[in-house]
Parts: C-alpha cells; structure tokens; sequence
C-alpha cells in the first residue's frame, strides 16, 4: 500500500476577504476531488486572505500510479486561474 501527499502553497490575489477565499478553495477543492478522486483539505493559513495550503492525499498499492494521479493534480491546480501555484512537496510513505 502507497500513500502519497502533496502539499501545494497557493496564492491568491485580489482576495480580500476569508469568505472570498473560501469561495476560490470550496470550488477548487470540490473539482480536484471530482476529477481525480483525492482526499483534499486546507491545512494551513487558514487566516490569511491571499494565501493557502492544499493537502491531498491518495492510497493506491502502486507508487507509480500514485505519482501520477498527483502530477495531474498539480497540473491541473497549475492551469487555475483563480490562484498561483508558489511551490509544492511531495511525499511516499
């Protein structure tokens, strides 16, 4: 069993209020989850307006596949136009 993580540091601008955000992320958290069956929370920096953390998570038995699920992820969370990705990590377990 595969469990793999990234984290994504987002930024988003023209945000200027938390209920903004949460608009921005409830709908970018919702289609990552659509398209590609992954566990997604925001796991940090909650209180700030222009800025956010993503985890995502998937648990499959082959760390390729797992590799590849989250490149799409990232990708795809690349290609929003409601926000910037600043940088990413990835991990194994």
């Amino acid at each position: 069993m595969t469990i793999a993580t990234v984290v994504l540091h987002l930024h988003i601008p023209g945000c200027r209020s938390l209920k903004e955000k949460r608009s921005i992320l409830r709908k970018l958290i919702a289609r990552l989850r659509n398209e590609f069956n992954v566990s997604v929370a925001e796991v940090d920096k909650q209180d700030l307006h222009q800025t956010a953390q993503l985890g995502v998570a998937v648990v499959c038995n082959d760390r390729s596949f797992a590799n590849a699920v989250l490149s799409k992820v990232v990708n795809r969370v690349e290609r929003e136009p409601a926000c910037y990705l600043q940088d990413y990590s990835l991990e194994f377990r």
